[in-house]
């Protein structure tokens, strides 16, 4: 049953919203929409689904969207039961209003009531997909989003592989267990929501710039508004993952980051946006730039609640702290001279000065005031709070002691590669690690550090779902705080998880000797069950068309195909296929053809064909679905799935 037609027979239990030929009344319904009427609230509720549509949740409490459902059903053509109804709807409202209703600014794209899968199986491969429109795709989202099936358990530790039987929990039957998940990221965020939904302290990622050189993969007039749509999506669920104190912190550079402002202002709220930081990412300029060396990113910070957000003050460097002298014996230790002067107008900051040495000064300089009375300064000075110079002769400078200096610095907007390293540092760590240089903008450990450091403490959950090279992973491990990590790409097994085990085996490259890691730990590796995704991988790894039909029979016996597909194989239609594949000779003069010879071009066709024919809704085996034989999910992994979402 659709979402449409459940929802008018749901409303018909109710004999307040039918008349005597058993039709909904829809403006029963609407007035009791408008009233907020208990036993209708109650109604929508009892169902997933329409909970999901029309109510969102707010510190564990359900608040219904009154605007959203009346908007839906006082539709002209709520009763039709056609789709065509919203043609003139869909991408005009945002949070559920018209654009009209809403004061604030907005950011507008096509396809922005849209969810965009965006996998990529491979970084050089990339497939078109749908964008499935909120309204009109209801369930086939809902499909998509659920939970998955997890397989392939393994635990690293120091001893090596050890298979894993069972999940540590805390008291509050949160999952104590460092993450690394392979799959698309969208939805490993959804299926760990009904295991770390307010749960995550910290969320740093750092996404696909969009520059065209990335692993973005929309080269077309889709490019924007995709990787819009695509962040969007993504950041709804993060938002969900964070925990009340929590903090988003995005690496981003100038392509997208004023964009990528305004999408975080509507989905993570304006209030909640804490600060914009600079990252002096290059210690060279680029000759080569054709307008400007580009030195820096940014990196957006949201709070999930910022009233309730507390960042933790930096500790302070031993250059920091060599500003702190003593040079002459003060008892109370280590000081260093503070100015007198100030710009802020202070009605008993203007006054002459007598220095020990007998030199007058006859007021601050011009266009400012003493920061202190000179009452104060006299008092200061008899408990030898103020500095005068070795001769007694400078201006006063009141003393601040380090031991009277809060524990740490606060930390600032503007951070240089000599305190939190640049791009160059952190491809010479992944080389070290990986013997491999494949990221363009990776991220030093010192930086992620940095971030680590001031908005999370021990034991917290740190959650980055670009994983890419591991360095959160890595510098959380060092740090102690527990991780999550998702990578679909392939490299995820022979980067991040080999350098998180040359983390767990006391590796001291990057901020290792700084922490003094000395080694140790665990984490669980685990992926996502493909099913339809399995078929993709083998459709772009065949050589020959021979290999592509026997995968099309397969295909046709076991796979998820699009609902519009002819599961059978017709001769006519094989007929179709094999003639769009390589020629059964060679081309007389294949240079002619440039790079790609006819032949590849004919196998890219078949590819391209077979990939269209599968539901991208059935890339992956949904929980729901764990029982079904056709899967062939073992029992150890059925286990093992129920361990883990907490089910007995």
């Amino acid at each position: 049953m659709s979402f449409h037609t459940r929802l008018i027979s749901l409303l018909k239990t109710d004999p307040r919203f039918v008349d005597d030929d058993g039709e909904l009344i829809p403006a029963a319904v609407m007035d009791a929409a408008w009233k907020t009427d208990h036993a209708l609230v109650k109604l929508l509720l009892s169902d997933q689904d329409l909970k999901a549509k029309f109510f969102s949740e707010i510190e564990g409490h359900w608040v219904f969207e009154t605007n959203t459902f009346i908007e839906y059903i006082s539709d002209k053509n709520f009763l039709d039961n056609s789709y065509t109804r919203f043609k003139n709807r869909i991408g005009l409202t945002i949070g559920g209003k018209f654009l009209r209703e809403r004061g604030e600014v907005a950011l507008v794209w096509p396809y922005k009531d849209c969810v965009l899968e965006g996998g990529q199986t491979k970084e050089e491969e990339k497939r078109k997909e749908i964008f499935f429109n909120e309204v009109l795709a209801q369930e086939e989202i809902t499909r998509l989003l659920d939970p998955k099936v997890l397989t392939n358990f393994t635990r690293y530790t120091a001893k090596g592989k050890q298979p894993v039987k069972d999940f540590k929990r805390d008291e509050n039957g949160v999952i104590r267990e460092n993450l690394i998940i392979k799959g698309n990221n969208l939805l490993a965020l959804h299926t760990l929501k009904t295991q770390f939904r307010g749960r995550v302290k910290l969320i740093y990622i750092d996404p696909p710039y969009n520059t065209g050189n990335d692993d973005f993969g929309y080269t077309d007039g889709f490019n924007h508004s995709a990787w819009l749509t695509f962040m969007k999506n993504r950041l709804e669920v993060a938002r969900e993952l964070l925990a009340k104190t929590g903090s988003i912190w995005i690496n981003i550079d100038d392509n997208e980051a004023h964009y990528l402002k305004i999408i975080c202002d509507e989905v993570l709220g304006r209030d909640n946006f804490v600060t914009t930081i600079i990252w002096r990412k290059n210690y060279a300029p680029k000759s080569s730039a054709k307008y400007f060396s580009e030195d820096h990113d940014y990196i957006l910070v949201y709070a999930k609640n910022k009233e309730l957000w507390q960042r933790n003050l930096m500790p302070r460097s031993e250059k920091q702290n060599n500003l702190y002298k003593n040079p002459d014996n003060d008892p109370r230790g280590l000081w260093r001279p503070n100015n007198l002067a100030a710009r802020n107008p202070y009605s008993k900051g203007i006054y002459s000065i007598t220095t020990p040495s007998g030199r007058v000064i006859e007021g601050p300089p011009p266009g400012s005031y003493w920061r202190i009375s000179k009452e104060k300064l006299e008092e200061l000075d008899r408990d030898g709070r103020i500095w005068w110079g070795k001769e007694g002769n400078n201006v006063p400078a009141p003393k601040i002691y380090l031991s009277e200096v809060q524990e740490g610095i606060v930390p600032q907007t503007l951070w240089s590669y000599e305190d939190v390293g640049h791009t160059q540092e952190a491809k010479k760590e992944i080389v070290a690690l990986a013997d491999k240089d494949i990221f363009a903008t990776p991220k030093p450990e010192r930086l992620i550090r940095r971030v680590i450091e001031i908005s999370t403490n021990p034991g917290d959950i740190v959650l980055d779902f670009f994983l890419g090279s591991g360095t959160t992973a890595a510098v959380a491990h060092k740090m102690g705080r527990q991780y999550i990590g998702i990578e679909q790409m392939d490299y995820i097994e022979t980067i991040p998880v080999e350098r998180l085990k040359k983390v767990i085996a006391g590796e001291q490259g990057g901020v290792s000797k700084a922490l003094n890691w000395q080694g140790g730990g665990d984490f669980i590796y685990c992926e996502l069950m493909k099913y339809n995704e399995a078929y993709m991988d083998r459709i772009q790894a065949a050589q020959s068309s021979e290999e592509l039909l026997h995968i099309w029979r397969e295909m046709a016996e076991g796979s998820f195909l699009k609902w519009y597909v002819n599961p059978s194989m017709p001769e006519e239609a094989v007929n179709d296929f094999i003639a769009l594949g390589p020629p059964t000779q060679p081309p007389p003069n294949p240079k002619d053809l440039g790079e790609v010879s006819a032949g590849q071009r004919g196998l890219e066709k078949q590819k391209h064909l077979l990939a269209e024919l599968l539901d991208k809704n059935q890339l992956y085996v949904n929980l729901s679905e764990m029982e079904d034989a056709r899967f062939q999910v073992s029992e150890e992994e059925k286990a093992l799935n129920r361990a883990f979402y907490g089910e007995t």
